[in-house]
């Protein structure tokens, strides 16, 4: 037997400390929330399939909204003016175009979530203070 493990038998621990659980005051962030990509609101992902489909729609997504701004913002929705574009328009520029609507949406959506999600944990601690307050003064 090792020397160390000999020394090491005779030393008593004592009992394990139990860590006590300190709960935060603060629930946890927006940032710190689990993402679940079943619960997408707009898009499908069968399950085991998620990688596959998450690159199918970063393809064509992208492209797709290029298109519709080209035909309704560039062409005003006229099919003559459209199809001379569109013969003319690279396929890794409309999806650029695409790609750069789809992001400013999305980074303003993602802003307008966080704010609510503050707004909402703001709202329900001034509430758990006042049922406090309210137990305390009966």
């Amino acid at each position: 037997m090792d020397p160390i493990e000999e020394v090491g038998k005779k030393i008593d621990y004592g009992t394990p400390l139990k860590k006590k659980k300190i709960r935060s005051s603060n629930p946890p962030g927006y940032m710190q929330q689990p993402v679940d990509l079943q619960k997408t609101p707009f898009l499908f992902f069968p399950p085991g399939k998620e990688m596959l489909f998450l690159g199918i729609y970063f393809v064509t997504l992208p492209y797709i909204a290029g298109l519709l701004f080209i035909f309704f913002y560039i062409s005003d929705a006229n099919a003559k003016t459209f199809g001379n574009i569109s013969v003319d328009s690279n396929f890794f520029l409309v999806w650029a175009l695409g790609y750069e609507i789809l992001a400013s949406i999305i980074i303003l959506w993602i802003i307008k979530n966080a704010i609510m999600f503050s707004v909402r944990n703001h709202q329900a601690q001034v509430s758990r203070q006042n049922q406090r307050r309210k137990k305390r003064r009966y």
